[in-house]
């Protein structure tokens, strides 16, 4: 059995932004329009509020496979990746494993992407001013994956610990806020990419207009978006079931009565396919919630696992 190893180091030279961004934009669409096959992700918590988590999925071109992977939010503060672990590939014709892809590097590089694809949908035409609150690994993959599909102007960071939020500045030609309300103040696109485990971005604070992608909670209970800010938005999902039964945000708007599941108006695949309306008018407030999709996993590592190289 020859098994082919994907290092992290060939994954982020060859899967670029330009790549990704359509790769998981045609998953999205597969998966909203039933050609993938996927489970809710099983999670099982570990001590110091770590996790492990299974994502197995089938493609409709007849790819399969599983990514396992590991949740350690402190490693942030140590310099490392929150996320870590394996995606086993499959061959469809005969069921034989052959390939093991670095899943930290894909997770990192795919959930940026899919945010910019839905930017690319959802977002006004002229938005150019992008508000990140967060300072961990997304906040970096976020800045640089909207960057590759939007000219902006202005990036605009906020984070708890404000040298880390001065470091990422720095280093990436943006700046800095004091508050979650005054980085997004004038902000068109913004990015949620925090481990708050209570909301920190409320209705009043985002002005008409602005896009929304909702990344750092990828599980029940941490909630970053507020419940007002829930009911004002139009509420996109990446995958619909997902999002009724693991999504914090909506979940805890529907505990309170302020929303049902009809304000789940469809997933981001529909949106991307045509079939279902984004954005109606030019002062509606859209957000993609991101929990992240085996699919969109599975369509990278098939693409890098091509011998051409895509």
């Amino acid at each position: 059995m020859n098994i082919r190893f994907i290092d992290a180091g060939e994954v982020a030279r060859r899967l670029t932004y330009e790549a990704a961004v359509p790769l998981v934009r045609q998953a999205m669409i597969a998966l909203a329009q039933g050609r993938t096959r996927q489970l809710l992700r099983g999670i099982i918590d570990l001590d110091g509020g770590n996790a492990f988590g299974v994502m197995p999925g089938a493609m409709d071109q007849g790819s399969f496979g599983a990514k396992l992977v590991s949740v350690f939010p402190g490693n942030v503060t140590r310099g490392g990746m929150s996320h870590q672990g394996l995606i086993v590939m499959f061959d469809p014709e005969t069921g034989a494993p052959v390939a093991v892809v670095d899943a930290g590097e894909v997770t990192a590089i795919r959930t940026a992407a899919a945010s910019a694809a839905a930017t690319q949908a959802l977002a006004l035409g002229d938005a150019n001013h992008l508000a990140v609150l967060g300072t961990g690994e997304q906040a970096r993959r976020h800045i640089l994956a909207i960057r590759a599909i939007r000219p902006l102007q202005r990036v605009t960071i906020w984070g708890r610990d404000a040298a880390r939020a001065a470091a990422l500045a720095e280093e990436l030609g943006c700046e800095t806020a004091p508050s979650p309300c005054e980085a997004v103040a004038d902000a068109a696109i913004i990015c949620t990419v925090t481990a708050a485990a209570e909301p920190i971005l409320f209705a009043p604070d985002v002005r008409a207009g602005s896009h929304i992608n909702a990344v750092g909670s990828s599980r029940a209970g941490p909630a970053e978006i507020a419940t007002d800010l829930v009911v004002r938005s139009r509420f996109f999902a990446d995958h619909r079931a997902g999002v009724l039964n693991q999504g914090a945000e909506f979940l805890r708007a529907k505990a309170e009565g302020a929303i049902d599941d009809d304000h789940v108006l469809g997933e981001i695949g529909e949106v991307f396919a045509g079939s279902l309306a984004g954005r109606i008018a030019a002062q509606d407030v859209t957000l993609y919630k991101s929990l992240g999709s085996i699919v969109q996993d599975l369509a990278c590592a098939a693409w890098l696992c091509r011998e051409d190289g895509g």
